[in-house]
């Protein structure tokens, strides 16, 4: 049966399979930034160059996305994902078999590309099949897959890559290809008005949103700089192995946290004034925990720790405010498409990131002085959410709001 928009009633089931994807799809953001140690004695690379493989990936998705969102458009909906799905699949698949690290980096830029159109698409179908009234518990269902993947998924996946770190590759295989199944069998067909590419990317042409766009990926561009070198930074002081899979587990757990929080505050205090917060807070960390890492001994550790969970607390509830943010930013039928520009400008700050740290390392920079160069970073982003709200403030009649517009808050972090 040819399904269309008007067609929206709520199927919790199929939904279910599209957060199975995301959670697959998490597993691959992350599982590798505690990995690379392995990876690069496999692979006969340095720990930058391996951490490149996190960047690449980052950086294709996000210029990606929207290009073959707007691309697709007159597709249909399902067989789009399942596309994109196997794409992602087969991607993963290459990394995971790839007897060189030319083959792993092509693997990554493949699993990339579908990975983008995945998440683009999963986000306006959702949109599209959901009423109004149930959207937002949609989206949380959908997007709590790829935050069970960072607090549980995550740390599994490490695990079972101590002994060897292919095997988190195949995980993520396996459980992709549980989701196409699934996707196949449950997903109803969706038809949707097609969208021009040059319609799709006509939120850029709004110098209001590009520059609330570069706060959330300041944040990323902060957090993956030192997030992709976390094991260089705790290892020497907590263990590598085990204790390192334990910090990032406790990331992930604080993480999804820190985003049901946020999204409670949000509510009743407002995104900007949140997000600001969040900013501020995360640079404070930056400096202070920079500063503890000097300490000898266990005074060292516990500053370390301390850091990189107040960091997760605080990364994880930005997706809720900043999200939040630009949806009232803009009339509801392009809400969707600057949420997903969003996205991309995640991705973006977060492959900026692990890039900018492994050019850091490359030139002999300690990777505890990456903190330092997290916290210039949060000082920009800072600076840009701190005007950006006072031009709000003097300018109200810039943001633009329909009738009948309802924020969409989904919650991801970096």
């Amino acid at each position: 049966m040819r399904t269309t928009a008007d067609d929206t009633r709520f199927r919790p089931g199929a939904l279910i399979w599209l957060a199975v994807a995301t959670f697959s799809m998490g597993i691959d953001g992350y599982v590798l930034a505690g990995l690379l140690p392995q990876i690069s004695t496999d692979l006969q690379v340095d720990a930058a160059a391996a951490g490149q493989l996190m960047s690449v990936f980052a950086v294709t998705g996000a210029i990606a996305g929207p290009v073959l969102g707007a691309l697709t458009g007159r597709w249909e909906r399902k067989s789009t994902i399942v596309i994109a799905l196997s794409v992602f699949v087969l991607g993963n698949l290459l990394v995971g078999l790839a007897p060189t690290y030319f083959w792993a980096m092509t693997g990554r830029v493949v699993s990339a590309v579908g990975g983008a159109l995945l998440n683009a698409v999963i986000g306006s179908y959702v949109i599209a099949r959901t009423p109004e009234h149930y959207r937002g518990r949609a989206l949380a269902l959908v997007m709590g897959g790829f935050l069970f993947a960072t607090a549980l998924g995550v740390p599994v996946g490490l695990v079972l890559g101590q002994a060897d770190w292919r095997i988190p590759l195949f995980l993520v295989v396996g459980v992709g290809s549980a989701a196409l199944v699934g996707i196949i069998a449950r997903v109803p067909r969706l038809h949707l008005p097609p969208l021009s590419l040059r319609a799709a990317l006509s939120p850029l042409t709004r110098p209001a949103i590009l520059a609330v766009l570069l706060v959330p990926m300041g944040l990323m561009c902060a957090s993956y700089l030192c997030f992709t070198y976390a094991t260089l930074i705790l290892g020497p002081r907590i263990g590598e192995g085990y204790p390192m899979i334990g910090a990032l587990f406790g990331y992930g757990i604080v993480s999804l946290v820190g985003n049901f929080v946020s999204g409670r505050v949000t509510d009743r205090r407002g995104p900007v004034a949140v997000l600001t917060v969040i900013v501020a807070t995360v640079l404070a960390a930056a400096v202070l925990g920079w500063a503890g890492l000097m300490l000898p001994g266990v005074a060292g550790a516990v500053a370390g720790l301390a850091w990189f969970l107040v960091s997760a607390f605080f990364n994880g509830g930005s997706g809720v405010a900043a999200q939040t943010r630009l949806a009232m930013m803009v009339p509801p039928a392009v809400a969707a498409l600057v949420l997903a520009l969003n996205n991309s400008a995640m991705m973006l700050g977060s492959g900026l990131g692990s890039a900018a740290g492994g050019l850091a390392l490359a030139t002999g920079v300690l990777p505890d002085q990456l903190l330092l160069l997290s916290g210039a970073v949060l000082a920009v982003a800072l600076a840009v959410q701190l005007i950006t709200a006072a031009t709000v403030r003097r300018r109200p009649t810039e943001v633009s709001v329909g009738a009948d517009s309802t924020p969409v808050a989904a919650g991801t972090h970096a």
